[in-house]
Formats: structure tokens, C-alpha cells, sequence
């Protein structure tokens, strides 16, 4: 396996001086493999040893140490004192920033759903092995359910979480169970690794998810997983189980597809484009 990391150099003309921290592609390899650490660690619910990095990465226990050492440096990684690897305090911040923009930009996407659907429109998005809201935009009825934005919940119990979890494969989501447990928060939340997989099965199958009084009792929710973009997402209406009839949801599902492919549509118009520039995320 080569091992082919560089430095950045700076660039500049004396119109418009710049300066480039990517510039030879040892450079930009160095910036994927750092990302690829986190990314990989994430996955594994927050916390590895070296090795598990490597193999994971799949790239030389040697390079693997540089690359977790400037991080352990930089806060966006810690050594516990199993000597295995977590992420850093130093991420914190940047994911609730990136999550309340995102989540801002797509407000006038749940808006939408609100004034079409009559329910609570939520965003979330898989935060390590938690649900995480970034976006909501609450019923106009007096009676209403809505999820604080920011708020984090677990995922065996959540229309948006079964809607998280759908996109990973079961291997995955036993890890992730196995790591948070399935506390029951209500009689009717899934409490056996085997019976939820198995739903999962079924959530992939027809594209959707519910939560039947599975978080809070008298709390119904339908979810759909926003496909197509690297983030794994989540749109969802949530509201009184009395609202929330058969006929509601069928109409639902299709408005929630719409929605997420309007958001993962935006996500990619947005992303760096050949020249590296970056395009600002469109007007929803």
C-alpha cells in the first residue's frame, strides 16, 4: 500500500492573491485521508483503537498514527485511557454550525410540507448513534408536536430514526443497537434487535417509516430517509396520533419523497464543483 502524503504550498497572483492549501495532490490526499479518519470513527459510533482505524480505512497503521496524532493535536480527536481513539470536543461546534445553517436553509421545505400536510415538518440527520433535529417547522393547530431543534433522541424509537437507520445494513445497525441499547420508552416501542432489523426490512421495501406512540404516547410519526447525498437524512410530519390516520399518511409519503429529493437536490447543487469553487446552496 503506498504511502503518499504532502504538504500544502502557497499560490497567488498579483490581482487577486490567494492562498492554496491543496495545490499537488499529495496535499489533497492528506485532507481525504484526514476526513476519511473521522468519517470512519463516526461510523463506529465515536470511538476506535489505531488498528480498528486502519483496517477500517485500509490504509498502513503507520500513516493511520500521523493522521490520528494531527488531529489528537488540532481537539478533533482524544486518546482515552484504553489508549483507543475518540472524536474530539473540537467537532462539537462545527456540527451544531453546520447542522442549524443547513437546517435554516431548509425551512421553507417543511414549510411547505406544514401547509400541505397540517403537521409538524422536521429534518434530522444521524449524529454518531443519535437522531439529531436540525430543522422544524411546527402545526398551525393549537394542539401540535414538534421536536426542539437540536434535540437528540435515540433512533430505535423515532420515524426518523428507522428512516436513519434504513440506509445502513443490518451489520451496522446491530453495532449501533449493541453500542446504545433499546431502552423502552413506551409499551410499544421495540425493544428486541431481531424484530427491528426485520422492520427495517420492511422500511427499505416501501420506502417509508412510522413511529406508532413508540417515543411518547399519543405521538404518531411518518419518515422518509433523503437519498442521493452523502449526509444520511431525514424528513418527517409528526403529530397526535388522532391525526395521523391511514389516509394522512398515504398522502404524506409521496409530499416527504418530494421534499427530500428538493433537499438532496440542493445538497448537490451546493457541493464543491471540477474547479473547486464553492456554489452557495440555492433559494428553496
Amino acid at each position: 500500500m503506498k504511502d503518499a502524503e504532502g504538504d500544502g504550498a502557497a499560490s497567488g497572483s498579483s490581482s487577486a492573491p490567494t492562498v492554496s492549501l491543496m495545490t499537488r495532490s499529495g496535499g489533497t490526499q492528506y485532507v481525504a485521508r484526514i476526513l476519511d479518519v473521522l468519517e470512519v470513527v463516526a461510523a463506529a459510533g465515536g470511538e476506535m483503537a489505531l488498528g480498528e482505524i486502519a483496517t477500517a480505512a485500509d490504509l498502513p497503521v503507520p500513516t493511520i498514527h500521523r493522521l490520528v496524532r494531527t488531529l489528537v493535536e488540532r481537539g478533533y480527536m482524544r486518546q482515552l485511557p484504553s489508549r483507543r481513539y475518540a472524536l474530539g470536543s473540537r467537532l462539537i461546534p462545527l456540527g451544531e454550525i453546520a447542522g442549524a445553517a443547513l437546517g435554516t436553509w431548509a425551512r421553507p421545505i417543511l414549510s411547505g410540507l406544514v401547509d400541505r400536510l397540517g403537521e409538524s415538518a422536521n429534518l434530522a440527520v444521524l449524529d454518531g448513534d443519535r437522531v439529531t433535529y436540525i430543522g422544524q417547522v411546527p402545526s398551525r393547530h393549537a394542539m401540535r408536536v414538534y421536536a426542539e431543534v437540536g434535540q437528540r433522541v435515540s433512533p430505535h424509537c423515532t420515524g426518523a430514526g428507522k428512516a436513519l437507520l434504513s440506509q445502513l445494513s443490518d451489520q451496522e445497525v446491530r453495532a449501533l443497537l449493541g453500542r446504545t441499547g433499546m431502552p423502552a420508552q413506551t409499551p410499544h416501542t421495540i425493544t428486541d434487535p431481531d424484530t427491528f432489523v426485520e422492520q427495517l426490512r420492511t422500511v427499505r421495501k416501501v420506502g417509508f417509516a412510522l413511529d406508532e406512540s413508540e417515543h411518547a404516547i399519543g405521538v404518531h410519526c411518518v419518515a422518509v430517509p433523503i437519498t442521493g447525498h452523502a449526509t444520511r437524512l431525514a424528513v418527517s410530519i409528526s403529530g397526535p396520533s388522532a391525526r395521523m390516520t391511514a389516509e394522512l399518511v398515504g398522502r404524506a409519503v409521496p409530499e416527504l419523497r418530494e421534499a427530500g429529493r428538493a433537499v438532496s437536490t440542493g445538497l448537490n447543487e451546493a457541493a464543491v464543483g471540477s474547479e473547486g469553487q464553492q456554489r452557495p446552496l440555492p433559494k428553496a
